[in-house]
């Protein structure tokens, strides 16, 4: 028994050496040459033509934003963003620093499952998702009022899913 230990030690002795010696860099035996560098020939110089009268410079005109966006959606029961709305709300980050001063009401929604109070709630909670979604991308909380209204106003039927779905959202409208 002892002379197993001894040999089972000594193999994985020898199995740990070569594994760390295979592991070592390998150094270059030779240095490669450096490319020879070409030095550039001196410029010529050759005779200037007459600067040309300067054009008044026009600004380009400012792309007014877009705040005409899709809904932004949510998980059931839930003010978790879906994925798909990302997008929506990248665009929404780029078209509202286009314009920093501009004031935003976020209006969050729900679908009509549950109670009226919890729905509220639920819209409001959706609601001040997206705007620290805004404040984490960079844009200013100030600029953002949250505005619950439960299951109020749907752009559907919350007969079926679909539009169950459609109802659990936010909006984002341009404060007067």
């Amino acid at each position: 028994m002892n002379i197993t230990k001894n040999l089972l030690f000594t193999t994985l002795l020898a199995l740990f050496t070569l594994t760390m010696y295979s592991c070592k860099t390998k150094k270059l035996a030779a240095k490669p040459a450096p490319k020879p560098v070409e030095k550039a020939a001196p410029p010529v110089e050759a005779e200037k033509p007459a600067p040309a009268p300067e054009k008044e410079e026009t600004p380009e005109p400012v792309e007014k934003p877009n705040f005409n966006l899709d809904n932004i959606q949510f998980e059931f029961n839930s003010f978790v963003l879906k994925t798909s709305s990302f997008p929506i709300l990248d665009k929404a980050v780029t078209e509202m620093k286009k314009s920093p001063d501009t004031k935003f009401i976020l209006n969050g929604y729900s679908s009509a499952e549950g109670t009226p109070e919890h729905n509220m709630q639920l819209s409001v909670d959706r609601a001040n998702a997206v705007k620290s979604y805004f404040i984490n991308a960079g844009l200013n909380g100030n600029n953002f009022t949250v505005v619950g209204h439960g299951e109020k106003n749907p752009i559907s039927s919350n007969n079926s899913e679909e539009g169950r779905i459609l109802n659990r959202r936010t909006e984002i409208k341009v404060q007067k």
